[in-house]
């Protein structure tokens, strides 16, 4: 509050026409301060978290960031479709493993999971995060889907990959068929597990979207949600030990999914979800440095928002 007291030294600055200017400046902004400071605090702060993210790259107070730790953030609750967080959600990105929940969709419309499936030598041989299988073992499509989403083993999602579409290529024609269907205008895929590619991308706004759908399929979501699993071929014996790479499971309460991403361009990605209290969060972050401090600081933030004390 300002007072008389805040005015007084005033007549000191009064030394003809020259100070006029400066007595009228802190004039005014003794009245503004006043009128600001007579406002209750929810009338000096956003009320819309959407709103004040849009403007200026806002970081809310509680967040406790100085800079926002993500290329890409989408925070929403699902139930009312109200967006918490929003940064560069339309910028088309690499969505590294990402790519899987769209394979494993397409995978669920098009096959039976007690289906069987041969490992190629393609298969076999596929580069980055894989389980080791070998080249002619036959395994349960379902298994596949098991490796491929929990561990993200891209030896594993390419033998499903080309199970379901004879290749790779087919497969991916179905993908890009099924994004186009479900108004994915910046999504395009040119691979089924997520390799980097100038014309395979999406952002986090389709991404959300995806798994939207994706979760109403209850066969994806014990999928997803499975801390561990062990899975074996049929035309043997060795047995293949699943831990989820998501760390979020089984830490935080409600935590449903989804799926972890990395790559050198991607960087690390990730989409949870989850329900807590009454509250379904819905959560994208692409190519982050620390995914899981940045998404256990905007899972807390989301809830606080939706379940206010």
């Amino acid at each position: 509050m300002v007072t008389a007291d805040h005015i007084r030294p005033l007549h000191r600055l009064w030394n003809g026409r020259r100070n006029l200017y400066h007595v009228i400046l802190l004039v005014a902004y003794a009245f503004l301060w006043n009128a600001i400071d007579a406002l209750p605090v929810s009338a000096r702060t956003p009320h819309n978290p959407q709103d004040a993210v849009r403007s200026v790259n806002y970081v809310p107070h509680v967040l406790h960031w100085k800079r926002i730790p993500a290329h890409s953030i989408l925070l929403k609750e699902l139930r009312s479709g109200r967006v918490l967080f929003e940064h560069d959600t339309e910028k088309r990105l690499s969505p590294a493993s990402l790519t899987k929940i769209m394979s494993a969709l397409v995978i669920l419309e098009k096959a039976r999971l007690d289906e069987l499936a041969t490992v190629s030598k393609n298969a076999a041989r596929a580069p980055k995060t894989h389980l080791r299988i070998k080249v002619g073992e036959v395994f349960r499509l379902g298994d596949l889907l098991k490796a491929m989403m929990m561990v993200s083993a891209n030896d594993a999602c390419l033998a499903a990959v080309e199970h379901v579409g004879g290749d790779e290529a087919q497969f991916v024609t179905l993908m890009n068929a099924k994004a186009a269907a479900l108004g994915l205008a910046d999504t395009h895929f040119s691979n089924g597990c997520g390799f980097d590619s100038p014309d395979h991308y999406s952002t986090a706004e389709d991404l959300a979207k995806l798994s939207e759908v994706a979760m109403r399929n209850a066969t994806f979501r014990n999928l997803v949600k499975a801390e561990r699993e062990i899975i074996t071929p049929v035309s043997g014996y060795r047995a293949y030990v699943l831990h989820n790479t998501n760390r979020l499971l089984g830490r935080i309460p409600g935590v449903e999914g989804v799926k972890t991403g990395f790559t050198s361009k991607a960087g690390r990605c990730l989409i949870a979800k989850v329900s807590q209290n009454g509250s379904d969060l819905l959560l994208v972050i692409l190519n982050s440095n620390r995914r899981w401090t940045t998404a256990k600081s905007l899972i807390d933030y989301g809830l606080r928002l939706t379940n206010p004390i």
